[in-house]
């Protein structure tokens, strides 16, 4: 996915670089993405054997129509690059580990980390979970796991992550090394399943407009939102942003439970249909927390899968308003096909539509999916009566779907928003991007400005907190250390961007999640545009 906006940066900063140890990943939210293992008998080994039968298997059950014959001279990789991007062999170590992600066995202490200055350091420690409970605490630096050091500039980088994770019930002895003190402390920690919640942040943007971020569709999304806004209802929340900016997806079933909070009974979310798979339609049982109140939902480019369903029968269903940026367009359902040594074949089965039939795949074709975003670019622009009787007869078809409402929504791949907000490149050059690549701001704040403030200093003075000339002038002598060349016109330029981006790392390291999104939405044009757009 593209890495290309301000809000991405800003994530990438924060908790893209933050190394995740010992925590229950997100990777069993893959399970229900469409995804299911086919566990009947075995098949052949042999490479010439298992062409064969990947080209039986894809007559049998792929998505589309395939000229088999084209494929029988092909090796395994380019013979699936023929299908589409999501079509995929895998070696048996691979597919052990995709199918271990399914079943979520990732266990832990429940810690995040980021390597600073050739040191694990901690940065945030999970209420309730083992590393919790056993005192680890925000600051502590990890020397040593069991009998592997994992600090110090003579281990790679491989070398030093990946220690903590392991089996829930089996114990990590960690060496710490608490700031103030010089003799390391022992910790004998059993791991555990932590659970982590889905929703980042959930709160009050003004007196009746909550602000809710869902970061993946997990197993408990649904019954997370469910607490979540009948605690908003009790501070008066009458209308709601739902951030899905930058949540690749997640459980399928966990979308329609989400899409089931807001509509009414019986309307179709999604459904699913491919060649050799009959429709499947996913319905909405009733009886939901938010069916009445305003809704805006928050999409971008990053946007994936799960978040795509539950935005596009939003639109689809005229429930809300969908603003931000088109959203990815992965909309594929895939099975898996396992062979006697262990690899697998991953194929796509079928495609999700929307309500309206819009299919949220966008095309494998090179360059296709430009030229449909131009076509459809020209008929919102008013240019339509230009065009050929064929081709807006084409668009038509494709493109232009009309709600109950007589509102038009788009297909071709992915949801268009109702209301676009275009990129912020404000403040953006080369030496801004080379601090960014370089993560001297995350560094800075983790090694400098952390000590500095306190969680108290800042939750009290969020909405006018900036760093002060001290931390300025010691951010220059920082970036000389690291032997960046400071380009005065651009530092200048970015500057204003660069102070905001410390702001939200240092609220991200002493308020958590959910202090990073109160202040990073002080600034954020696609959260103001939401608030106008539901007065």
């Amino acid at each position: 996915m593209k890495k290309s906006t301000r809000f991405n940066i800003l994530i990438a900063l924060t908790y893209s670089v933050t190394l995740i140890g010992g925590m229950f990943l997100g990777y069993k939210f893959l399970k229900d993405q469409g995804f299911q293992i086919n566990r009947d008998a075995r098949l052949a080994t042999t490479e010439a054997q298992k062409v064969e039968d990947i080209i039986h298997i894809i007559n049998k059950n792929y998505v589309d129509d395939v000229n088999a014959d084209s494929l029988h001279h092909l090796p395994i990789d380019s013979l699936l690059h023929q299908l589409d991007p999501h079509s995929m062999y895998l070696p048996a170590t691979k597919a052990f580990e995709l199918e271990e992600a399914l079943e979520g066995n990732f266990e832990g202490i429940g810690v995040e980390y980021y390597i600073l200055n050739d040191t694990l350091l901690v940065t945030n420690v999970l209420k309730d979970g083992p590393a919790f409970f056993a005192g680890v605490k925000q600051g502590d630096k990890i020397l040593r796991v069991d009998s592997a050091y994992v600090s110090g500039k003579s281990l790679p980088r491989s070398e030093m992550i990946g220690k903590i994770k392991g089996r829930r019930g089996t114990s990590v002895l960690i060496s710490f090394l608490r700031p103030g003190n010089t003799v390391p402390t022992l910790l004998n920690i059993k791991r555990g399943k932590v659970d982590v919640s889905s929703i980042d942040a959930a709160y009050m943007l003004n007196n009746e407009t909550a602000y809710v971020r869902i970061s993946k569709f997990g197993a408990n999304t649904d019954n997370d939102f469910i607490e979540t806004v009948r605690s908003l209802k009790t501070k008066g929340m009458k209308k709601l942003v739902l951030d899905l900016r930058d949540n690749g997806g997640g459980y399928v079933t966990a979308a329609t439970g989400l899409a089931n909070q807001f509509l009414p009974e019986n309307k179709l979310i999604v459904y699913t249909e491919g060649k050799h798979e009959p429709r499947t339609d996913y319905y909405t049982t009733g009886g939901g927390e938010f069916e009445q109140g305003k809704l805006a939902v928050l999409i971008n480019e990053n946007s994936a899968s799960a978040s795509e369903i539950f935005a596009g029968a939003i639109q689809d269903l005229d429930r809300g308003i969908i603003i931000g940026r088109r959203s990815f367009g992965k909309g594929l359902v895939q099975e898996q096909f396992a062979f006697d040594d262990g690899s697998a074949l991953n194929l796509t089965i079928a495609r999700y539509y929307t309500p309206l039939g819009r299919s949220i795949q966008k095309s494998y074709k090179k360059g296709y999916v430009a030229y449909q975003h131009e076509l459809e670019d020209r008929y919102k622009d008013g240019e339509l009566t230009a065009m050929n009787t064929k081709t807006r007869d084409s668009l038509q078809k494709t493109f232009i779907y009309t709600t109950q409402s007589g509102k038009r929504v788009y297909g071709g791949g992915g949801i268009q928003p109702d209301v676009y907000v275009k990129l912020d490149t404000l403040g953006y050059n080369k030496f801004y991007g080379t601090l960014v690549d370089k993560k001297v701001l995350i560094d800075f704040v983790f090694d400098v400005l952390a000590d500095r403030y306190t969680s108290t200093y800042l939750a009290q003075s969020l909405n006018t907190f900036s760093i002060n000339d001290t931390d300025y002038k010691d951010l220059l002598k920082y970036i000389q250390a690291k032997n960046i060349n400071i380009d005065v016109k651009q530092l200048i330029a970015s500057k204003p961007l660069i102070y905001n981006d410390l702001k939200l790392m240092l609220c991200k390291y002493h308020l958590g999640y959910a202090g990073y999104y109160k202040a990073h939405n002080l600034t954020d044009n696609v959260v103001k545009q939401a608030l106008v757009s539901l007065q």
